[in-house]
C-alpha cells in the first residue's frame, strides 16, 4: 500500500472510532457481561461462583418464567393491534382535517410523559372507591385487583400512552403518498375501504413494519406501567416478563437467573423481528 492509501485508511478508522466505541461500550460489552453473568451464581454481595449451565436449566424449567412469558405475550397481542389500528385511524383523521402541529403534539403528549407518572395517575383513575372512572360509571369496579380486568386495564393504559406516537408515524407515511395515486384510484372506482386496502396500506408497508416492530418490542419490555399500577398482581395475572426479571435480580438476589431470562427475551424478540421483516419483504405491491 502506498502512503496515500495508508493515510486514507487511517482517516477512515479515526472517523469510525466514535461509532465503534459506542457499539463496543453500549452494545457488545453489555451483551457479553449478561452472557457471562448467566453462567455464575451471585447474591449481589458475596463472591461469584461459576455454575455453568445450571441457571439455564433452572430458568428454562421454571413455571413462573413461562407464565410471565405468556402474560407478556397476551399483553402484546392486545396492545399492538389495537394501538396500530387506533393510531392509523387518528392519523387518517389528522391528515384529512389538515391538523396543525399543536393538535398532533397533543396526541403525542401521553407518550412523552414518564411511564411511572402515567401509571400513578391511572391508578388513581382506576381506584375502586373514589376513582374518576367508577364515578362516571356510577358503579364500583375493582379494575386493578380483579383477576379478569387487571391485564386489560394495564393494556388500556399502554394503548393510551402509545397510540399517539404510532399516529405520528402514520401521518408522515400518509403525507408521503403522492396525491396522484389516490386520484388515479378514484378514477378506477377505488373508494372507501377498497382504496385503503389496495392503495394506502401497501404503500404504508415500511411505516407499518416499523410501527409493528417497535410496538412489539415496547409491549414486551413493559415494566414501569405495570410496576406503578399493579406490581404484577393480583396474584401473578399481570406479572410480565420484565417484572419477573426485576424480581429475580433484586428481590430474590439471583442476577444470574435474571440474566438468562433477559437473554431468552432478547432471542425471542429478535426472532419476532426477523419473522416480521420476512413477511413484509415477501409482499408484492398488490399484496398485504
Amino acid at each position: 500500500m502506498n502512503r496515500r492509501a495508508v493515510r486514507r485508511a487511517a482517516t477512515s478508522w479515526v472517523l469510525l472510532a466514535p461509532s465503534l466505541f459506542g457499539i463496543g461500550a453500549f452494545l457488545i460489552l453489555p451483551i457479553a457481561l449478561v452472557v457471562w453473568l448467566s453462567l455464575h451464581s451471585w447474591n449481589l454481595l458475596g463472591p461469584m461462583d461459576f455454575v455453568g449451565l445450571r441457571n439455564w436449566r433452572e430458568v428454562l424449567s421454571d413455571g413462573e418464567f413461562g407464565h410471565a412469558l405468556l402474560v407478556t405475550g397476551a399483553l402484546t397481542l392486545i396492545v399492538v393491534p389495537v394501538q396500530t389500528v387506533l393510531g392509523f385511524a387518528v392519523a387518517a383523521l389528522l391528515v384529512r382535517r389538515r391538523a396543525g402541529a399543536a393538535l398532533r403534539l397533543l396526541f403525542a403528549l401521553p407518550w412523552m410523559c414518564a411511564p411511572v407518572a402515567v401509571g400513578v395517575i391511572w391508578r388513581w383513575l382506576f381506584a375502586p372507591s373514589d376513582g374518576a372512572i367508577n364515578a362516571l360509571l356510577g358503579r364500583q369496579v375493582d379494575w386493578l385487583t380483579d383477576p379478569m380486568s387487571a391485564l386489560p386495564a394495564v393494556a388500556a393504559v399502554s394503548i393510551w400512552s402509545d397510540f399517539g406516537y404510532v399516529a405520528l408515524f402514520f401521518v408522515a407515511g400518509l403525507q408521503a403518498i403522492p396525491a396522484e395515486i389516490h386520484e388515479a384510484g378514484a378514477l378506477d372506482g377505488a373508494t372507501g375501504w377498497r382504496r385503503i386496502r389496495w392503495l394506502t396500506l401497501p404503500l404504508l408497508r415500511p411505516t407499518l413494519f416499523f410501527v409493528l416492530v417497535t410496538g412489539t418490542l415496547t409491549a414486551f419490555q413493559t415494566f414501569d406501567t405495570v410496576y406503578a399500577l399493579t406490581k404484577g398482581g393480583p396474584g401473578d395475572r399481570t406479572n410480565v416478563v420484565a417484572m419477573q426479571i426485576f424480581s429475580e435480580a433484586f428481590d430474590a438476589a439471583r442476577p444470574g437467573r435474571a440474566a438468562v431470562m433477559a437473554i431468552v427475551v432478547c432471542v425471542l424478540m429478535s426472532a419476532v423481528t426477523v419473522l416480521q421483516h420476512r413477511y413484509f419483504r415477501s409482499r408484492t405491491s398488490d399484496e398485504f
